[in-house]
Parts: C-alpha cells; structure tokens; sequence
C-alpha cells in the first residue's frame, strides 16, 4: 500500500522528515506551509537584510528539486485536523487524507499582552514576512528599541546597526543572556554590545508601546516610568511553540505538542518535530524544548526511521550549540549551565583585553570533562564530544589543548596562556603535546 504522509510545516524539521521519507519509501509526501512554498534557512535572514545575501541564496534546492523527488508542496494554511478521519482541512475547505500526519510547525515570538503590541513596526524576527516588514519600517527608522536580551535581539540589533540606526536594548535580567551563560560569559557579553555603541538597559523591563494616529510606533515606556522615543520595536523575548491551531483538535498540547520518546503524540499515527515539540520526559541534562537547528533535523530523521523502518527513538546526544554574537563566535559542547551542578567544577579563562573566553566543566571527584564554552577561540566538535564521551580527565583536555582548536593557520593561538592559567589554579605542571600528538586526531 501507497501510504500517504503529509507534513505541516516546511522548517528544517519538516523537510528533513521529507527528504528522509523519500529516501526510505515511495509513500506519497505532501507538505503543507503558509509561510513560503518553498523550504529556506531560517537563520540567514538577517543577511539579506545586510545585503550579503539574496533571498534565493537562502533556499538549499533548486525549485526542481521536490518535483523530481516526488514531493507535494501546498502554501496554504492548515484550520482543522480531523483524526478520527484521518484527515485535515486547509483554509479553502480542501480535504486531504493522511496515514501519517506530522506537525512541524515551529515557533513564534513571544507576546505578553503589552499595551501597544499589535502597533505598526512592532514585531519579531523569525519569518520571512517578518523581514519584510522590518524592511518597509527601516527607511524610516532613526532608533530602534528591542526587548529580551536573546540571540535573536543580537542579530536584529547587528542589522540595524548596519543601516546606522541607533539601538536601545531592554533587558530585564541583571546581565545579557544570564539565565544561559556563567556570570562572566554573561558579563563579557554585557561589554561586547556597549562596544558596539549599543544603549544596553540592564534590569529594565518593557511596560507599554506608545502609538500616533496613523498606528505606527513612536516611543516605549520602561517599567521605571522612562519614555523612550523610537521607531520601530523588536520583541525578541524568546518564542513559543505554534500550536495554538491545535486547541480542541484531540492532539494532547501543553506549551508545546507533547510527545514520548518516538515524538509521537497521544494519537498513534501522529508525530511532532521541532520547535513546535514538548517532551513529555525531558532526556537527562536536556530541557523540554529544544528549539536548536540541528535538534529539529535530528527529529525529522528520526521520525522518518519511525514511520518508514522500525520505531526509534530520539537521540541527541551531547548537547551543542554555535552562535555569533556581532562578530564573536561562540560554540558550547556539552553540559555548561549558568550555575554550577553539584559535583562540577569550573575552569574559566580570559584574555585581558580581547572578547576571548574558555570555561572548562569538570565533575570535581571523576575529574572527567562536562563540557566546554567558547568564545572567540575555535575548537573542533568531534573532538570535544569525543573526550566527553570518552571521559577524559580535565588534566588530558589540558594536556591536549592544540588537539581541539580549530583556529585558521596564522590566527594567535593561546594555549600557552590557558595552561598557564590552569596550572596556576591546580598547582600542576600541565605541557601541550607535540604536533605528532595533534595529527594523530585527524583519522577520527
């Protein structure tokens, strides 16, 4: 039997479980999106608003590319899913039948029910649409607020600062992002956005958005009674799952689709991928939701094994995340949290006037390395995973320092600085390894 699937949603999540269907079967495939018929990345938006990239470059296949591999595109909006039935209806009352249904419908940004949210110029970041606008709203744009101390909020402040428009950022938190990062991650970051000439507002929340007659934005009052007068609003106070289409359909919701370990919902031929998922039981040292790029691909994999092989089960494995905050890269492996756990123990190096960073988490009996964050400095994921899952000890990570960085040939490397760092902590005498040492990793 020609089993039919059909996939709302067209992010990562959703088209990985496509392609990955195609490849395993000849089931037929329809994937329904309101957004864009065609999939894109996501997180190159702010490049064309920077005028790096076009639109087109953003889409990873060529528009041939779902009709050669047998894949139905719809760009309609889905209003009701019928699961007694087997079957959903779209916004022009069109019926279309399923054997397996997969919701990939992403996330949206948060609103809190701020007076004034709805106004003109006033939005988030993270649909195509919601570039446009940004791009309609900028021409006339002297200053901008945005509200929620995110990588979101940092790539929307980095594309207005490239048109030359002013930015406020309101931040409610004491530091930038430091429910994530260590206090001197957080702080560093903190420096790195005053650098910029950015007006950080730390400990400052958004009370209400200020309007003219015409419905477009003119100022912002903080929850210490400040009027600050603007032209545009970012809200980039994180997302949330986009499920609300789902109330009243029989599928279980909480904040976001619940799901067990094969991300199938309480509807056995249901699944849920991405950032639209809730994990009924979180996966030890991992959270909920994970609304990560390579998560949602992980999921739309798995659920295609699922739906096409055998059940199988989500596995993520060691938890890791990059990012770029203006022009410092960041990358995490493994298990860095803003507080240390019991047991850990924390390494923590910085150069004293450049945006570097390295923190180094340890267990503090096993001595064997949790995880790594890095900031500026380079170091290769296989390896860090693989002396996580190995368990090595802090003093081998140390020891081995030029084995995992991944900085360009003539970029100032500064390991000699870390060990001397480290061994001044540990009254140790810690040596990198030689060169013969650091080719012996590239057969992994």
């Amino acid at each position: 039997m020609n089993k039919k699937i059909v996939i709302i949603g067209n992010g990562i999540s959703g088209i990985t479980a496509a392609r990955h269907i195609r490849k395993l079967s000849n089931y037929n495939i329809t994937v329904i999106s309101d957004e864009t018929k065609y999939f894109y990345s996501r997180t190159a938006l702010m490049y064309i608003y920077m005028g790096q990239m076009k639109f087109e470059h953003t889409q990873p296949y060529e528009n041939w590319f779902w009709q050669k591999n047998r894949i139905n595109l719809i760009h309609d909006r889905v209003i009701k899913i019928l699961h007694n039935e087997n079957r959903i209806i779209i916004s022009n009352e069109k019926s279309i039948e399923y054997d397996y249904l997969i919701i990939a419908t992403g996330s949206k940004p948060n609103k809190f029910g701020w007076p004034g949210q709805n106004l003109k110029a006033v939005q988030g970041l993270y649909h195509i649409s919601d570039l446009e606008t940004m791009e309609k709203y900028s021409a006339s744009t002297k200053h901008a607020v945005i509200v929620g101390g995110g990588l979101i909020g940092v790539e929307m402040a980095e594309m207005f600062l490239s048109r030359k428009i002013k930015v406020t950022f309101l931040v409610r938190e004491k530091s930038f992002w430091n429910s994530v990062l260590p206090k001197e991650e957080s702080a560093l970051i903190n420096r790195l956005i005053l650098s910029h000439h950015i007006n950080l507002r730390l400990e400052t929340e958004l009370k209400e958005i200020i309007g003219n007659d015409e419905g477009r934005v003119t100022s912002v009052r903080t929850g210490k009674n400040e009027i600050i007068e603007c032209q545009f609003v970012g809200l980039t106070a994180g997302v949330s799952p986009n499920v609300k289409f789902l109330m009243n359909s029989g599928i279980e919701i909480d904040r976001g689709v619940l799901v067990d370990e094969y991300l199938q919902t309480n509807i056995s031929n249901i699944f849920a991928v991405g950032d639209c998922t809730q994990q009924r039981v979180p996966l030890e040292n991992r959270r909920p939701f994970e609304q990560v790029w390579y998560t949602g691909r992980i999921m739309g994999r798995t659920v295609a094994y699922t739906i096409c092989k055998e059940k199988t089960t989500y596995k993520p494995g060691i938890w890791f995340n990059s990012a770029k905050f203006f022009d410092l890269e960041f990358q995490t492996y493994g298990w860095v949290f803003n507080k240390l756990r019991d047991g850990e123990e924390s390494f923590y190096w910085e150069h004293p006037t450049k945006f570097m960073a390295l923190r180094l988490i340890y267990n503090s009996n096993k001595n064997n390395i949790l995880g790594f964050n890095c900031f500026g400095i380079r170091f290769r994921h296989k390896v860090c995973e693989k002396w996580i899952q190995d368990k090595r000890s802090i003093d081998y990570v140390m020891e081995n320092l030029a084995v995992a960085n991944f900085d360009p040939e003539f970029y100032k490397k500064y390991e000699k600085e870390i060990i001397e760092k480290y061994n001044s902590k540990k009254d140790k005498h810690i040596e990198l390894k030689s060169k013969r040492k650091l080719l012996s990793w590239f057969s992994y």
